[in-house]
């Protein structure tokens, strides 16, 4: 069985505790009930508690939660929060013994890794750090590979995190060796005598109007767009609806791959067209590619960012492998001359694009202010030798209108 869970924690001795996402309206509406039943202050007069004994505990949110007791040292009680899994030492006037709700079975799920074996035979304190710093809260896929022997016991499962498996991804950090380590390729990181490359985004057929935004312009005839399918995914093409679904997983597993990024090694071989990870002056971590070595000393790497177009040129220090499972995603911004115009022979604005000296820099602020930000449309015209489209405003009249008016552009026929 596969299913979406959310690690609630890890527990002293790596055990993950885990909520399935189908559990949580049920949870929720459980908790909603606690709040409503218990008020005010736990249990005020002395009171014998017993290990094992269920309970309410009054966390630190002032929110009650189940609970059962672990075990009993004077006026503090170690208490298991039995829908989410972590060990606390509460005072007991936070504690009320009840049986309510006692017929419910709790809501988080233990695991253990399958055919995995921590360094030492019991994971050790950095390596439980690691994995509550990793996995804390976060949304991972399920396999269960095995049901434990009696009811309270461990789950035996692999874990996914973006498309990667835990239990490779912990033994590529030294912390573990894992038994069916088949996918550990999947971290890429291996495989630098390879030539990846990444996948090209499908287009919709010519004649067809899709949505778009345009992400990234070198000049105001050629731009990088995304398909847009911010809007009713009912009324998307399947094209746009597949796009709509990559961007999404993309976005996740790049989310992911922000945790790790430290883990992957520096790039260092520098071939024109290498998919990579480079790091953007956001200080976040996104799918790109190199393109040329623009300095020797220090060493100096021009490189693009697929899912925008937008460059950069960085340091070694910012480009790190990509981990393979990332290459299956379609690039996602596509670049695209827009049609119906060319520069105006009377354009007298001195100021010029340096590598694109037929255009004017007051054109391309002004295309740049045509389509930032804007609800936009394309029509596919040609697809080779590159891809030409007609590219409409909001107001669903041709973008570069506004260009002609101002005498910066003129007519194309």
């Amino acid at each position: 069985k596969i299913f979406q869970a959310i690690v609630s924690c890890i527990g002293g001795d790596g055990t993950i505790y885990i909520i399935p996402k189908s559990f949580e309206t049920a949870l929720n509406k459980l908790m909603a009930e606690i709040q409503n039943t218990f008020k005010g202050l736990g249990l005020l007069i002395p009171y014998s508690w017993k290990k094992g004994e269920a309970c309410v505990v009054r966390g630190s949110d002032t929110v009650w939660y189940r609970a059962k007791i672990v075990e009993v040292s004077g006026s503090t009680l170690q208490v298991q929060y039995i829908d989410h899994g972590y060990i606390e030492s509460i005072p007991q006037c936070h504690l009320y013994p009840t049986t309510f709700y006692t017929s419910i079975p709790p809501f988080c799920i233990p695991c253990q890794l399958y055919k995995t074996l921590p360094i030492g035979n019991f994971w050790q304190q950095d390596a439980v750090d690691y994995l509550q710093e990793l996995l804390k809260n976060e949304e991972v896929e399920i396999h269960v590979e095995e049901l434990p022997d009696n009811p309270w016991g461990k789950l035996s499962i692999s874990l996914y995190f973006g498309g990667m498996s835990l239990s490779s991804f912990m033994a590529y950090q030294k912390y573990c060796v894992a038994e069916d380590c088949q996918d550990i390729q999947k971290l890429g990181v291996f495989e630098g005598d390879l030539s990846p490359s990444y996948l090209l985004q499908p287009l919709p057929f010519p004649g067809e109007t899709f949505p778009v935004t345009v992400t990234h312009l070198v000049s105001p005839k050629e731009v990088y767009i995304c398909l847009d399918s911010s809007g009713n995914l009912a009324k998307c093409s399947a094209t746009e609806r597949a796009a709509s679904h990559d961007s999404e997983s993309l976005n996740k597993a790049l989310k992911w791959c922000n945790k790790i990024v430290k883990t992957l090694p520096h790039l260092t071989n520098f071939k024109k067209e290498l998919p990579c990870l480079a790091e953007y002056v956001d200080g976040l971590w996104y799918r790109a590619k190199v393109l040329s070595i623009t300095q020797l000393v220090p060493v100096q790497i021009l490189v693009q960012f697929v899912d925008y177009g937008t460059y950069l040129v960085a340091p070694t220090s910012r480009l790190r492998h990509i981990p393979c499972h990332l290459l299956k995603y379609p690039v996602q911004a596509v670049r695209v001359l827009l049609a119906g115009f060319k520069p105006a022979a009377g354009d007298k604005n001195v100021e010029r694009i340096p590598y694109s000296p037929e255009w004017s820099l007051k054109a391309l602020w002004t295309m740049v202010d045509c389509v930032e930000g804007k609800r936009l449309s394309a029509s596919i015209l040609t697809v080779s030798p590159d891809v030409t489209i007609s590219l409409y405003g909001d107001d669903k009249n041709l973008v570069h209108l506004k260009l002609i008016e101002m005498g910066l552009a003129e007519l194309d026929e």
